[in-house]
């Protein structure tokens, strides 16, 4: 299992960024796809994830209406459109994926994932 994120840079406020997971490895057994994000000093966040068996999507309550997560199954590639981007959305953002459905509500709990790719520097000036 591969998960290699890329897409991150230097953006203005307000700005827009669209990073993509390329996902290897175990092409049609997915269970979820999630995007998390560490700023220094501060714990990993979860900030989307898209499930595979109906498409559902998650997202934190500071990113909703702003970013939105989808998928292109054929490749198979999660790709996050991030919109009016801020100065505190500045983060390494990581694409992860879990050996079984995330439980019930942990849809974007770090401990729920066990496949992770590097991350992808975005940084937001003001």
């Amino acid at each position: 299992v591969q998960l290699q994120a890329s897409g991150g840079g230097l953006v203005h406020a307000g700005g827009s960024l669209r990073l993509t997971c390329q996902v290897s490895g175990f092409i049609l057994d997915y269970y979820a796809i999630a995007w998390f994000r560490q700023a220094p000093g501060k714990e990993r966040e979860g900030v989307s994830c898209i499930m595979k068996n109906d498409g559902s999507t998650y997202y934190a309550d500071s990113v909703k209406g702003r970013f939105t997560i989808s998928r292109d199954n054929a490749k198979p590639t999660i790709y996050l459109q991030m919109n009016s981007l801020k100065p505190e959305d500045t983060a390494v953002y990581y694409c992860a994926t879990p050996s079984g459905p995330p439980r019930w509500g942990r849809e974007l709990t770090s401990s729920e994932y066990n496949y992770w790719g590097r991350g992808t520097q975005v940084t937001v000036s003001s």
